[in-house]
């Protein structure tokens, strides 16, 4: 067991948070949670765009970890608040030794889901002598297809109404590209043009990724006449998706030769529509130290039944294989 040392006052409180500059005029939130001696690990938050939650600490022991969580450049807390100025995944990559360094870490458990699986792998690839092992949960590789067959074929296939809304806010001319005119249009600085965009691909994208989704329709009247903030996630990722997810073409996948040595966990919601288990089975059989794990009932989201417990058993299970604890 790791010798005593501080740990978080209600154990899921914030060991210490601050304001990180990281170059470029970017500043990152940083927290730590746990105790400062313990088995250092990152959390690495969706969208793009999507920023930490207080739930997110919860996947970690406090009593075995010293967990790192941050908001990528332009999310959550970091400042400029939504900038895609020197924002990219090369950047994101850059930002996370800039942070390892700071806490003054050797190696760490790199923990991500979705867009935060994207990073963890890219980061892992570019510095795998920093990495002790990785937890995925819904695996998606940035690659323009995966958006396609969800946005077009999934969407169409299992909400056919709700997709023929989504190209209903189109021009006829822009329904041949739907995801490129919907990109155009969310980062357009016109709120006439941007708006509706938004709300419209925040709503189907979150239909995608419930097994029991609320709705099945667009209501964008709705949307537009009430009262919730506008969200932030769907701004990156419209930047970051036009751009191919700043990736080369199948750039994980080609080079999941460099996690090798690494051992890996992959949690899988069986019925995942937005990253489905395709994808996460392809990556493992590249990356024979992974371990995939699918949850049967579940779908994309880390509140699915099953996957915060699956994830947080994966987590526990490679630390006992890093830093072997005492019952």
């Amino acid at each position: 067991m790791p010798p005593e040392g501080a740990v978080s006052g209600d154990l899921f409180s914030p060991l210490t948070a601050q304001m990180l500059p990281v170059g470029e005029g970017h500043s990152l939130y940083v927290e730590t949670v746990g105790r400062d001696d313990g088995l250092p690990a990152v959390y690495l938050h969706g969208g793009p765009g999507s920023g930490c939650q207080p739930g997110h600490r919860q996947l970690f022991d406090p009593r075995r970890f010293r967990a790192v969580l941050f908001d990528q450049r332009g999310a959550g807390r970091s400042t400029p608040r939504r900038s895609r100025k020197d924002n990219t995944t090369a950047h994101l990559v850059a930002d996370m030794e800039t942070i390892r360094a700071a806490l003054g870490i050797e190696r760490w458990l790199v923990v991500g889901g979705s867009w935060g699986a994207t990073l963890a792998l890219a980061y892992a690839q570019a510095h795998p002598e920093r990495v002790s092992g990785i937890v995925l949960r819904a695996t998606f590789l940035g690659t323009r297809r995966e958006l396609e067959t969800a946005f077009g074929t999934t969407l169409s296939t299992f909400y056919p109404r709700l997709y023929q809304d989504f190209l209903d806010l189109l021009d006829p001319a822009e329904r041949a590209a739907p995801l490129e005119a919907y990109w155009r249009r969310i980062l357009d600085p016109d709120p006439a043009i941007h708006l509706p965009a938004v709300w419209a691909w925040y709503d189907v994208e979150r239909t995608l990724s419930q097994v029991n989704p609320p709705a099945d329709r667009l209501d964008l009247e709705k949307r537009l006449q009430g009262n919730d903030p506008l969200p932030g996630s769907p701004f990156m990722e419209a930047h970051y998706f036009s751009n191919d997810c700043f990736l080369a073409p199948d750039q994980l996948m080609t080079n999941a030769g460099r996690l090798a040595g690494i051992p890996g966990r992959v949690i899988q919601g069986r019925y995942d529509l937005l990253c489905p288990p395709a994808t996460a089975y392809a990556l493992a059989e590249r990356w024979t130290e992974a371990k995939l794990i699918p949850v049967p009932s579940a779908g994309h989201g880390q509140t699915e039944p099953g996957v915060e417990r699956a994830m947080r058993d994966a987590i526990a299970e490679l630390a006992r294989s890093i830093l072997p604890m005492n019952a």
